[in-house]
């Protein structure tokens, strides 16, 4: 793999694997980088990289529905592989706007299968990043495997759920070589502040309120996005072709738990003016439609056959999530502000 195609590489995960893979991973190819950048696409996220790594990084600003752009870059860039993170990701917005999700998560993944199949004789690799979500709600015991059947609950879900039938389609199919991984949900650097950790994080600094859905017991399994993007390389190196891998963090925690976690550490790491914890800005609000009340997935198959582990505690990694937006506030600001979206006008005027 020496001309890696990183679809939605300006987004959260995107942007700290694009990250990983120049700065520490085992790879001395090329990346392309191709990002629609809507909302929450930020090329700025990567400005230093590009300086940094001339000649070996590319941004391509392109739509991965178009599959004219895409097949230009296969010849231009001499692509052999595609990882492919592009995603309308947030559950809350896929209930207002369902329309967004079908058209990036299966009308995109389809196009990018449809120019990978094309030029199936350079294609060593289709990874294809996924969600947990796509198999539904759990009760209060049990786990996620790879051989659990998908039962989505939200357009979001059931449109990666879709997406992943695709890969797996053109694999049985076609013999495209695919892997896919489902992985639970991530926190880390530059995560845009719509997400429940970012948001908490950034409330509880403005003194504003801390929304929890119902009682705060729907249970998430969380993911240091270092360690997720770990995981995808060493997939893509050493997975099995035709194979889908569940990628977690074996740290269950009830929303409010998080919510609580993170009080408390601010007040350790920035402690209010007047000293009074955070805590009493935790306010809980109405539910969401079809909430799923637990995520857990068993990532034993990655650990066993890919010898792959979480390196960080969910401690650990928030604690470094919290320093990185302390330490990141004209970032925060930019997003925030939505200065970074005139910033990507100046530059990209087609957009």
């Amino acid at each position: 793999m020496q001309n890696i195609l990183v679809t939605g590489g300006c987004g959260f995960i995107g942007t700290n694997f694009i990250r990983f893979l120049l700065s520490d991973a085992d790879f001395d190819g090329r990346i392309i980088n191709v990002d629609k950048l809507t909302y929450a696409g930020n090329p700025q996220n990567l400005a230093d990289i590009e300086d940094v790594f001339r000649g070996r990084y590319f941004f391509i600003m392109a739509d991965i529905c178009d599959p004219q752009t895409i097949t230009d870059l296969f010849a231009k860039y001499k692509i052999d592989t595609i990882c492919n993170f592009a995603a309308e990701s947030h559950v809350d917005r896929s209930i207002v706007e369902p329309d967004a999700f079908i058209k990036t998560n299966i009308e995109g993944t389809f196009s990018l299968l449809e120019v990978a199949r094309d030029h199936q004789d350079q294609l060593i690799l289709f990874h294809h990043v996924s969600t947990d979500e796509v198999y539904g709600s759990l009760g209060s015991e049990g786990y996620f495997t790879e051989e659990t059947p998908y039962k989505p609950n939200s357009p979001y879900s059931a449109s990666k759920a879709a997406s992943d039938h695709l890969v797996r389609a053109y694999h049985k199919t076609y013999g495209l070589p695919v892997t896919i991984s489902n992985c639970s949900n991530n926190y880390g650097p530059y995560q845009f502040p719509e997400k429940l950790i970012p948001l908490m994080i950034l409330n509880a600094l403005e003194e504003k309120p801390l929304p929890v859905y119902g009682e705060g017991r729907n249970i998430r399994d969380w993911l240091y996005v270092s360690d997720h993007c770990k995981a995808v390389w060493k997939i893509m190196q050493d997975g099995k072709r035709g194979q889908t891998y569940n990628i977690g963090g074996r740290c269950e925690k009830a929303n409010l738990d998080t919510v609580e976690i993170i009080c408390d550490l601010l007040d350790e790491m920035q402690p209010r003016a007047h000293k009074r914890p955070r805590r009493d800005l935790i306010k809980f609000v109405k539910d969401r439609p079809g909430h799923d009340f637990r995520y857990a997935i068993d990532c034993s198959k990655l650990e066993t056959e890919l010898d792959w582990g979480p390196e960080e505690t969910f401690e650990s990694g928030l604690r470094k999530t919290i320093q990185w937006y302390l330490d990141h506030k004209e970032w925060v600001e930019r997003v925030k502000s939505g200065e970074y979206l005139s910033w990507v006008k100046q530059h990209y005027e087609d957009i």
